[in-house]
């Protein structure tokens, strides 16, 4: 979310900000993926979700020594709203059936885009790839890649102006069309393409 050919297309007034927010979001998948025991995942997500409320309401408490808090406190102080993308974090790490990682893999996607600018129906799809490598089992990714492929394309005006938004989806638009076999260079000439062009 933090590759440079995305942030690129980021008003240069905003890059902090989403630097920062799509740092958050990395931070969360990352727990995610490395998560082998539930409760540790809660534990953890549970701690961001504090993290989130104090940004929101008190980000003077906010603990030093932790970079991307202080990424956080400089850029989203007195706002709230990034404890929903925790929360939608968290009810990926309690998914136990394919209705459910769906849901909160659209909602992961959902909270993201909003956060970032757009409407939260444009980033579904974009959720609905970042599910299938968040999750372990093969088959279940599959799925989630077969829902993102199946996926209606969301309208530009989804995105709110936010090229960024515009990139990632066609991004993961171009991931779940091939079945989640990554091209780089073609990803890459579509990411210049729509950088460019904004088509």
């Amino acid at each position: 979310m933090r590759d440079p050919r995305v942030m690129v297309a980021v008003p240069q007034s905003r890059r902090a900000a989403m630097a920062a927010l799509w740092g958050l979001a990395a931070r969360l998948t990352k727990l995610l993926i490395d998560a082998r025991e539930p409760l540790i995942g809660q534990i953890k997500l549970a701690w961001w979700r504090d993290m989130a409320g104090m940004i929101a309401s008190d980000p003077g408490a906010l603990p030093k020594g932790e970079p991307l808090l202080a990424e956080l406190q400089a850029t989203w102080a007195g706002q709230g709203g990034l404890d929903a993308l925790v929360y939608a974090a968290e009810a990926m790490l309690l998914a136990d059936s394919d209705d459910e990682r769906r849901t909160a893999s659209e909602s992961f996607g959902d909270q993201l885009f909003a956060l970032s600018g757009g409407d939260a129906a444009g980033g579904k799809r974009w959720g609905l790839v970042w599910g299938a490598g968040v999750v372990e089992a093969e088959p279940e990714a599959r799925r989630l890649l077969g829902d993102a492929k199946n996926s209606a394309v969301p309208p530009r005006g989804d995105f709110g102006g936010t090229r960024a938004l515009l990139m990632l989806d066609r991004w993961a638009g171009a991931i779940a069309a091939s079945d989640g076999e990554r091209h780089l260079r073609s990803e890459g000439l579509l990411l210049l393409r729509i950088g460019l062009f904004g088509r």
